[in-house]
C-alpha cells in the first residue's frame, strides 16, 4: 500500500476544515438572512394591513387601491380572495407565487372584515437575493482556491527541506565513514533536531563498526593461527610409523575437529561482511573442478568405515563467488553428510544452473525434523543432529541469494539441494 505524501495530508485536512466551515458559515449565514426577512415582511405587512383595516373601520367608504408591490384582498369585496390564496392559514407566507409573481403574504381574520390579506411582491427582492447568493458562492469558493493554493505553496516550502534531508539520508552510503546530514538554511528548529539524531546514529554505528571490523581482524588472525598450529603438528604426528592405533585414532579426531573448526571460522568470518563487499571479493570459479578438490579434502572423514565419496554426475559450469565461500558452503553440507553416514555411497553431482546435489545412505530425518531444521535455519539456532555448518549455510545462502534444500526420510538417507543459480554470470 502506498503511503500519502505529508503534503498531501496536510493539504487534505485543510481542504475538509475549509468545506466544513464554509458549509457552516453559510448555512448560518442563510438562517440569519432568512429570520430578518421574516422580521421585515412582518413588521412590513402588519404595519400596512393595521392602516387598511383602520381606515376601513372608521370611513365605511374607504377604498384600498392596490399598487405595483402591495395588494389588498377581503372575503368580503366584491372580487372577493384568489384561489391560490384560499388555502393560506393566518400568518405570515414567504414565498407564495401569485400571477407569476413571487410574494410575501399576510393572512389575518377579523370579526368584522372576515378573512384579510395584504400581498407584497418581492420577485425583485428575490432575483436581488439570487444575484448576491451566487455571487456569495462564487466568493467563498474562490477563497478557498486562494486558501489551497497559498497552502500549498507553503507547504511547499515546508516540505521541501524535509525532502532535502530524507534525499541525504537515503544517500548516505555503510561503507563509507565521516558521513553527516546538514538541514539547509531554510529549515526549522525540528529539522535540526532529526539531523542530530540521524548524525548521532551514525556516530555511534561507526564507532560499532569499527568495533566490528577490529574483532574479525582479530579473529582471523588468532584463531587461524593456532588452528594452523594443532593441524600441522596432527599431520607430523601422524607421518610417525610406530604411532599406537588408539594415538593415531586420536590424532586424525583432532586434526578432523581442527579443520572443521577451521571452515567453520572461516564460514562465519564470511558472515561478518556485507553482501556487496563479500560479491567484490568474487571470482570466476569452475565448478566442476573444484568439487573434486573438496571431496579429496574431506575423504579422510570416511576412514574406518565403509564409506565413500562419488562424483557421479559434473556439468561445466562457471560462477561468480568467493572461493572460500564455495568451499566452506559445500565442504559443510558434505562434512555433514559424512558424519551421520555408516556405510554406502555418498553421491554429489552438479548441473549447468549451478545446482549441487548431495545424496548420503544415512539415518535420514522425519518430516517434522526436516520442517523443525529449516525453523531453527529461518532463526540462526543451532541443531545438533543437523550439523553447526548447516545452520550457518542457511544464513549464507539468505546473505547471497542462493537455496538451500532438504528432502530426507526416516532410514532413507538426506539429499540436500544447494542452488547457486544467484551467482551465475
Amino acid at each position: 500500500m502506498k503511503r500519502r505524501t505529508l503534503r498531501r495530508k496536510l493539504l487534505g485536512w485543510l481542504a475538509s476544515y475549509l468545506a466544513l466551515l464554509t458549509l457552516v458559515v453559510f448555512s448560518a449565514a442563510n438562517y440569519v438572512h432568512e429570520r430578518a426577512e421574516h422580521s421585515v415582511w412582518r413588521a412590513l405587512l402588519n404595519s400596512e394591513l393595521d392602516s387598511v383595516i383602520a381606515n376601513k373601520r372608521s370611513d365605511p367608504h374607504y377604498r384600498w387601491q392596490d399598487s405595483d408591490t402591495l395588494h389588498f384582498f377581503s372575503e368580503h369585496d366584491a372580487h372577493g380572495i384568489p384561489d391560490t390564496l384560499a388555502h393560506l392559514m393566518p400568518g405570515l407566507h414567504d414565498g407564495v407565487w401569485l400571477e407569476g409573481h413571487r410574494s410575501a403574504v399576510m393572512v389575518r381574520q377579523t370579526s368584522d372584515f372576515g378573512r384579510t390579506m395584504l400581498v407584497l411582491d418581492i420577485t425583485d427582492f428575490a432575483e436581488l437575493e439570487h444575484f448576491i447568493t451566487r455571487w456569495a458562492v462564487l466568493a467563498g469558493i474562490a477563497m478557498a482556491v486562494v486558501t489551497l493554493l497559498m497552502a500549498w505553496i507553503g507547504m511547499n516550502r515546508l516540505v521541501r527541506p524535509l525532502v532535502a534531508l530524507a534525499g541525504d539520508i537515503g544517500g548516505l552510503q555503510p561503507e563509507r565513514s565521516g558521513q553527516r546530514v546538514q538541514v539547509a538554511a531554510r529549515g526549522s528548529t525540528e529539522m535540526e533536531v532529526i539531523a542530530d539524531s540521524v548524525n548521532d546514529y551514525l556516530e555511534r554505528n561507526e564507532r560499532f563498526v569499527e568495533r566490528e571490523r577490529a574483532f574479525i581482524s582479530t579473529a582471523s588472525h588468532e584463531l587461524r593461527t593456532p588452528i594452523a598450529v594443532i593441524t600441522g603438528a596432527a599431520e607430523l604426528a601422524l607421518e610417525q610409523p610406530e604411532l599406537p592405533p588408539r594415538a593415531r585414532q586420536q590424532l586424525q579426531r583432532v586434526r578432523s575437529t581442527a579443520s572443521s573448526m577451521e571452515q567453520l571460522i572461516q564460514l562465519m568470518l564470511l558472515l561478518a561482511r556485507d553482501p556487496a563487499r563479500l560479491a567484490a571479493l568474487s571470482e570466476p570459479l569452475a565448478l566442476e573442478q573444484l568439487l573434486p578438490e573438496i571431496v579429496a579434502d574431506h575423504a579422510h572423514l570416511a576412514g574406518g568405515r565403509e564409506l565413500s565419496v562419488e562424483v557421479v554426475e559434473t556439468a561445466p559450469c562457471t560462477i561468480m563467488a568467493p572461493v572460500g565461500v564455495v568451499q566452506a558452503a559445500v565442504g559443510n553440507l558434505l562434512r555433514n553428510a559424512l558424519e551421520n553416514s555408516d556405510r554406502g555411497v555418498i553421491r554429489l553431482s552438479l548441473t549447468p544452473r549451478a545446482v549441487v546435489t548431495i545424496e548420503d545412505p544415512g539415518h535420514g530425518m522425519s518430516p517434522e525434523e526436516v520442517a523443525a531444521a529449516y525453523a531453527k535455519i529461518a532463526r540462526g539456532e543451532r541443531n545438533m543432529r543437523t550439523g553447526i555448518g548447516l545452520d550457518l549455510i542457511g544464513r549464507l545462502c539468505e546473505h547471497l541469494g542462493w537455496k538451500l534444500d532438504i528432502h530426507s526420510g526416516p532410514e532413507r538417507g538426506t539429499r540436500v539441494t544447494l542452488d547457486m543459480g544467484a551467482s551465475l554470470p
